[in-house]
């Protein structure tokens, strides 16, 4: 039930109680490629079929679509990959910006290229997260950019949601 301010409550002895939304449901273990769609570089990590061990991988230097999708087949077919899991940089009061867009156009079209089902994860605040936590900087090497992928496909195998097969127009 909805409360007065509008958020999940529950009538406990005649009085309104919020209701600690429900748990986040982690997917179904499987090799996952995680992609931080940067405009030069895509950082890339991958986890083990079982989703226990997230590591980042090589990063890509972005040329264009076919030019990638053909460098990341391989990558896939050899991690027997089953899913994509792509970042979504949303501006901080959850909105889509530029960027946010150019990431899902990317993003759908790679899955579509790859026949691979895709999951969005938010990705606020994730390259600096990772700055933080692995001492690495902006050094146009891509490691960050890898790192920060690794911590969004952290984040996904704890909260999911399930990959789905791309559908709709690419925006």
């Amino acid at each position: 039930m909805w409360g007065r301010q509008g958020a999940l409550a529950q009538v406990v002895d005649g009085e309104e109680a919020p209701m600690m939304p429900p748990a986040p449901t982690p997917p179904c273990p499987r090799s996952v490629l995680a992609v931080d769609v940067g405009r030069r570089r895509i950082g890339l990590a991958g986890c083990d079929s079982l989703g226990i061990s997230v590591r980042p991988l090589q990063p890509l230097q972005r040329k264009n679509l076919t030019a990638d999708v053909a460098r990341l087949r391989p990558l896939c077919q050899a991690r027997g990959v089953a899913a994509l899991v792509v970042g979504l940089p949303l501006l901080p009061n959850g909105e889509e910006g530029s960027q946010c867009r150019q990431s899902r156009r990317y993003g759908l079209a790679l899955a579509r290229a790859l026949a691979l089902p895709l999951a969005w994860v938010d990705e606020r605040y994730t390259s600096w997260a990772a700055g933080e936590t692995t001492g690495l900087r902006a050094d146009g090497s891509g490691r960050l950019d890898s790192a920060a992928a690794a911590l969004i496909l952290s984040q996904w195998l704890a909260e999911g949601p399930e990959p789905t097969a791309p559908a709709g127009p690419v925006v």
